[in-house]
């Protein structure tokens, strides 16, 4: 897309004539302007064809697409070539500058698969075996009592707790500054499990930082350096890198926003460098590159060898296949084969959607929390794919009674909520909370959230903000020792009582 007129001159600028080139820079594409990546082919379909096809995704796009609001970079790739690459909506709303096929965005969660790659080109270099207990690289990790594989790792078996819900509970906001290294730390403090490794699939950044933390001592680079040399270089992925500085200066860079109550859009923070789980920076040109890696025969990273490593699906201790491959959900869409991960964090949304068997691919990286790129992407899948696809699936009809409360909440007496006050404090965490009674309700207190309120479900289990379910633990005389906070991805993580009734 082409960029706004300088507006560095001696010559004060203009705000209407900016907002005036803005409007036409960013109304381009839906007046049937295309902005295709250098050396892309034409689409197979017919001119007419593929000219309505994208007509359709700018229209899908339109509520985004214009000087105040964020929006996204969107790739489609049908038979292996690109039919579609535009930005929609603004990179920075601040400086007035617009998403681009080029735009450099976060990625998020959409990262894994790079991180798998990593570690799958070091097993095919025999310098690991996926059957490696962790604790052979890692040794600062804690001995479990349950031997911990990079298999377990790469397929979400682990039972590693999951570092986003984890440091919430430990008092972190998340606009905070959190490094690679401060995630390692929590994982080396971590006590127990979720669960037996192998036994359950429950989705953990935490593991795929520390198959990161492995590549890099593996190979003695850094993981960013072994990921440029070994993965982004040989490719041609210029404008891409694993994000190891929050401070670091990127070009062309898309900032991330939320929507406010008063519908315009505020910066979302970001100073995350999760490296391997997220905080892979790359633009939808470059993702190109990567997926034409996928559909090549002659794949020129990994060899047809890795890449058939990559579409391996997990298998728990009962012999359950899951979906969830190296990086990648393996699964089906109306009749046919695909590949797919999705991106959350901060502002920042993302999918990657690929159909191997008819080598067509869909990208968005968006920057905005009122996006949602899995929906999108489905509706672009079945615009491309609509004579290649069987039936659309129809919608279950919803159970009796869905969503209504299993019978009527706990209704604690002052003096049964008084026996849950006190001081917890979680030795893993390095973190207090202060439980009071106030208002006729348990409130918890911590000197950097504030307050959160518990609501009673039970005798001692509550639901809270944060910590999910909480159960009271009583020891053997009936008085309560200690909570412990459970959700789908941190469980059992233990506050103990140290003062109090």
């Amino acid at each position: 897309m082409p960029q706004p007129a300088s507006t560095h001159s001696q010559t004060p600028a203009n705000p209407l004539a900016i907002r005036i080139l803005l409007l036409l820079v960013l109304t381009a594409p839906l007046i049937g302007w295309q902005a295709a990546s250098p050396g892309t082919a034409p689409a197979a379909q017919g001119a007419q064809s593929a000219v309505e096809r994208s007509r359709r995704v700018d229209e899908v796009f339109r509520q985004w697409h214009s000087p105040d609001s964020p929006g996204a970079a969107v790739l489609v790739i049908d038979n292996g070539q690109v039919v579609h690459a535009r930005g929609y909506g603004m990179a920075n709303l601040e400086h007035g500058v617009p998403n681009r096929t080029d735009t450099v965005f976060d990625i998020a969660s959409v990262s894994k698969q790079f991180g798998a790659m990593a570690i799958a080109l070091l097993e095919a270099d025999g310098r690991i075996s996926l059957d490696d207990d962790v604790r052979k690289h890692i040794p600062e990790l804690p001995d479990f009592g349950h031997r911990i594989t990079l298999r377990h790792l790469v397929h979400h078996t682990g039972g590693i707790r999951d570092w986003p819900g984890t440091l919430a509970i430990g008092g972190w906001n998340f606009e905070d500054v959190m490094s690679f290294s401060q995630i390692l730390r929590m994982a080396y403090h971590q006590r127990d499990l979720n669960f037996v490794p192998g036994d359950a699939h429950v989705y953990s950044n935490t593991g795929y930082n520390i198959l990161a933390e492995v590549v890099a001592r593996v190979s003695g680079k850094s993981f960013r350096a072994f990921c440029d040399e070994r993965i982004f270089r040989p490719l041609g992925m210029t404008h891409t890198h694993f994000h190891d500085d929050h401070t670091e200066v990127v070009a062309n860079r898309a900032e991330s926003y939320r929507p406010a109550a008063d519908g315009r859009f505020r910066r979302a923070v970001s100073n995350l460098t999760a490296l391997g789980s997220s905080s892979l920076f790359t633009t939808v040109d470059d993702l190109a590159k990567w997926i034409d890696n996928f559909h090549s025969p002659a794949p020129a990273v990994g060899g047809s060898a890795v890449i058939a490593r990559l579409h391996e699906r997990g298998r728990l201790n009962n012999g359950t296949t899951i979906a969830y491959a190296f990086g990648q959900s393996v699964s089906e869409y109306r009749g046919l084969r695909t590949v797919s991960h999705t991106g959350s964090w901060a502002g920042y949304r993302s999918v990657l959607q690929r159909f191997p068997d008819q080598k067509f691919a869909v990208g968005i990286l968006g920057n905005t929390a009122n996006m949602n790129p899995s929906l999108i992407a489905r509706q672009i899948v079945d615009m491309y794919l609509a004579d290649r696809l069987g039936p659309a699936p129809s919608a279950a009809p919803a159970a009796a009674g869905a969503g209504a409360p299993a019978g009527s909440a706990w209704k604690p007496s002052e003096a049964e909520l008084q026996s849950y006050s006190g001081e917890y404090r979680s030795a893993e965490l390095l973190t207090s909370y202060s439980l009071e009674v106030r208002d006729g309700g348990l409130v918890a207190r911590h000197f950097r959230t504030g307050e959160l309120r518990f609501r009673p479900i039970e005798k001692d289990r509550f639901q809270a903000p944060t910590f999910g379910e909480v159960r009271f633990l009583r020891n053997a005389s009936g008085d309560v020792e200690a909570l412990t906070a459970n959700s789908d991805r941190v469980r059992n993580r233990r506050f103990d009582k140290v003062s109090g009734r």
